[in-house]
């Protein structure tokens, strides 16, 4: 006994086995479980559940079956699993949030966007879609090959006849084994456009259609939640190669309530996103504070339509919160498109003009095997009507010939041997009725024979002619189309990190203004209207408290802008990355632009159009140095910024020029000295040297401008209190760097100490702004004249504690494009011309 149960033991190599089973197991869920075909969309659960339904007659002309006996059916006949996987992909048809166009009409709970689950399957009934009897058209023609069942006594379809491209239309997902899926839904009308253009190239110009062709008709996903997709780079790639990334985000949009509070409403969101999760996540971020300004959160939807209703507080900027939400939640996702399939039962990734392609062989293959099977019928029907239209005419012999049988076989092999009929002709007159003598029959059998012969000519042309048969694809998926189709629920707006977008943004001049608290913002020109010197000016911005301006440019949208911080860093952003606001507006922290590190903050600022060599980046400290390094060295600018200069613990970064080292620079302090020196006096260093001494400071006193002398005729400076003047340039002498200057104004109790100097011309206009946030703008030609050591007039009327804390100038005329880099952009870290 014991020998013999010894002997049923093998050894086997548990490596070998391993492998081979797991191989089997992965081929297995690959080739017969997550994937779909290419051909009809369908996962063979799906392709399983619509053949159980239509050969249990349950189509959308009958009442709602149980789905029990639905998944009862499906699982008997065809599919050996679980009753709950197939009743998940029955419920997922019918989900009209989850599936583009249903193919299965659900009756009673069936879920919702919110991720409740659906009713027991003892609950719900369901019947095939209108829809979804295109995809079973034809099936008992000979269409598609039939396999045996798991146990061989039923056979199933190997693939649907699919009269419309199911696996863009639907899309799918699916997690095989070292592979997954994700094909995006997309709109019936434009998919079916995209195959009629194909077949027209064919037909009309005998060519092969270009990836172009298509991209320019279909548009993109259309997801059944609607949303907006973000751009078009990432459907072109996806189209192009098979795989890219979708940024989509939800609809809403802001309304203003009676009491003067904002309301952010959500009218869509994005595909695949469970809406009641969406709105505890924003809750959770209202109860950390990682979002403030939300006091309330409300889920108005009904059958009509989505609607979260979002309140705010009073003071909250509405755009703002939005931005948070749509970084911090699933108001704005990602969808990941991998678009692989089954071709010939093996996994490919496709692009969008390969996925039609082959869906347009399919057709192909499925009309021609259509066209067979019906003229096969209409010949044999033919054969047999010519058998009896033959025994019409010689009638009484026929008749003669069956009384005188002794039986049916002998009357048909008397019938065959007279008249030359095959057997089923002979038996088809053995089975004729009397009422076929009619005159009337005989007429209704002549006309039908006639419209047979009629048919088979026309089935035949179709078969001997491949554009005849791509003229019936055409007619056939343009009557599902007109059927079916609807309008593109998803739209495509613009993304703002699309660089091919940047074209679409207008080229204009526009002011840049930033607060000591890093509060960033831009505007445009037109807000400031010039005043006369002397004026209170118009307030600029909203500040917080203890704020105020502390940069202010002039610059064009498409212009670089770069960020030099206390610790000699250096970012840069798009002058149109900066949010718009108005003239009020505070604006936003530059924090939410900028990688800041801890503790960083902005000391100057300057706008750039391209980097040129034989340019320098020309620097000057708070302590009197000065640094020149080639522009090249700044090109390179990381997200997380760039090392621009080495300083001292107790030194900042105060101004920054470009020159192309011919220049003369001028450094004007705190405490009216002024020196005037060569800048090739300064010798080249690297972008994180510390550079040389620029002036000799008195203590206390530190450098608050840095002008380059071809900039104006005159140098205009401006003290704290609104006190100014201009003084010819020819007054200052050049000398070596590094000595103590000269004096260049007297500073007395009623003037304060100097906070800025600029070199201008007559037709310049200067921008002068206050602690408080009040702007002025006045012409340069209304501001005096003077030699170096006086005080100048007043300029800007400020009381008590208010005092002026910075300027910039303004040109009326843009500098052309052809004027060298270190004319154009010297107009900065707190100045830019304006056309």
């Amino acid at each position: 006994m014991e020998d013999n149960v010894f002997d049923k033991i093998h050894e086997v190599d548990l490596k070998d086995t391993m492998e081979e089973s797991y191989i089997n197991y992965a081929m297995s869920v690959i080739a017969s479980r997550a994937l779909p075909d290419v051909r009809d969309g369908l996962k063979p659960v799906q392709r399983r559940i619509l053949y159980s339904m239509s050969e249990l007659n349950n189509t959308p002309d009958k009442p709602h079956r149980k789905c029990a006996r639905i998944v009862g059916d499906t699982m008997g006949k065809y599919h050996p699993h679980g009753d709950s996987s197939i009743y998940g992909a029955l419920v997922n048809m019918a989900q009209d949030w989850a599936t583009r166009y249903p193919m299965v009409d659900g009756h009673g709970n069936f879920g919702s966007v919110d991720g409740d689950g659906a009713a027991a399957m003892r609950y719900t009934e369901a019947r095939l879609s209108k829809i979804s009897m295109e995809m079973l058209a034809d099936i008992n023609k000979d269409t598609v090959d039939f396999a045996p069942n798991f146990d061989e006594t039923e056979k199933e379809p190997v693939v649907m006849p699919a009269r419309y491209p199911n696996l863009l239309v639907n899309g799918t997902s699916g997690i095989a084994v070292g592979m997954a899926t994700n094909i995006p839904p997309h709109n019936l009308r434009e998919v079916v456009s995209a195959i009629v253009k194909i077949i027209d190239n064919i037909i009309e110009e005998d060519r092969t259609t270009d990836l172009e062709e298509i991209l320019g008709i279909v548009k993109g996903p259309d997801f059944p939640t609607g949303a907006e997709i973000l751009g078009t780079r990432g459907i072109d790639e996806a189209y192009r190669t098979g795989r890219g990334k979708i940024r989509v985000r939800a609809v809403s949009n802001i309304e203003t309530l009676p009491n003067g509070k904002s309301e952010i409403i959500v009218t869509e969101i994005p595909y695949m996103v469970n809406k009641a999760r969406l709105i505890e996540n924003i809750a959770a971020l209202v109860r950390d504070k990682k979002i403030d300004g939300i006091t309330g959160i409300a889920d108005h939807s009904n059958r009509e339509g989505m609607r979260i209703c979002i309140e705010l507080r009073r003071d909250a900027n509405a755009n703002v919160i939005l931005n948070q939400l749509y970084k911090h939640t699933q108001m704005q996702d990602t969808f990941g498109v991998i678009m692989l399939a089954l071709v010939n039962n093996q996994p490919k990734v496709m692009n969008l003009l390969e996925m039609l392609t082959y869906y347009l062989q399919h057709q192909e293959e499925v009309v021609t095997r259509r066209t067979k099977y019906d003229l096969n019928k209409a010949q044999e029907r033919s054969h047999i009507l010519e058998g009896l239209l033959k025994a019409l005419d010689h009638i009484d012999e026929v008749i003669h010939i069956i009384r005188a049988s002794a039986n049916a076989a002998e009357a048909k092999k008397n019938l065959m041997e007279r008249f030359d009929l095959s057997d089923a002709q002979a038996q088809a007159i053995v089975d004729m009725r009397l009422r076929a003598l009619t005159g009337l029959e005989r007429e209704k059998l002549e006309n039908e024979y006639k419209e047979l012969m009629a048919r088979i000519e026309q089935l035949k042309a179709i078969l001997a002619d491949r554009k005849v048969l791509l003229g019936v694809i055409r007619r056939e998926i343009l009557t599902v189309s007109e059927k079916y189709g609807d309008d593109r629920r998803t739209s495509i707006g613009f993304d703002e990190y699309d660089l091919s977008m940047e074209d679409l943004i207008p080229r204009e001049n526009t002011v840049i203004t930033m607060t000591k608290l890093g509060y960033i913002k831009r505007m445009t020109v037109d807000n400031f209207r010039s005043q006369n010197r002397g004026g209170k000016g118009i307030k600029g911005m909203q500040t917080i408290e203890d704020d105020y301006i502390e940069e202010l440019l002039m610059t064009t949208t498409h212009h670089y802008l770069m960020f030099f911080t206390n610790t000699g860093r250096v970012y840069r952003l798009k002058a149109y990355e900066i949010p718009e606001a108005s003239r009020t507006a505070r604006g936003t922290a530059i924090v939410n632009l900028l990688q800041l590190q801890p503790g960083e903050k902005i000391t100057a600022v300057i706008p750039m159009r391209k980097y040129e060599k034989g340019h320098y980046l020309f620097m000057a400290t708070k302590k009197g140095l000065v640094k020149k390094t080639p522009l090249e060295e700044y090109e390179n600018v990381r997200k997380t910024g760039l090392a621009a200069i080495a300083l001292r613990d107790d030194d900042e970064l105060i101004e920054v020029k470009t020159t192309d080292n011919e220049k003369e620079i001028i450094l004007v302090t705190k405490f009216g000295q002024c020196i005037r020196f060569k800048e090739n006096d300064v010798r080249t260093t690297g972008r994180v040297s510390m550079g040389v001494r620029g002036i000799n400071l008195l203590d206390g006193d530190e450098v608050v401008g840095m002008q380059i002398c071809t900039q104006g005729d005159y140098l205009l400076v401006v003290s704290e209190n609104g006190m100014g003047k201009r003084t010819p340039m020819a007054e200052f002498t050049v000398q070596l760097r590094g000595g103590k200057g000269v004096k260049c104004y007297k500073i007395t109790e009623k003037t304060g100490n100097l906070i800025g100097s600029k070199a201008v011309n007559e037709d310049n206009e200067i921008m002068m702004i206050t602690t408080e946030g009040i702007i002025i703008r006045t012409p340069c030609s209304g501001i005096s004249v003077m030699g170096r050591i006086t005080s100048g007039v007043k300029l800007m009327d400020v009381d008590g504690e208010i005092k002026v804390a910075s300027i910039a100038k303004v040109r009326d005329k843009e500098a052309s494009e052809e004027t060298p880099v270190s004319e154009k952009e010297n107009e900065t870290a707190s100045e830019k011309t304006q056309e």
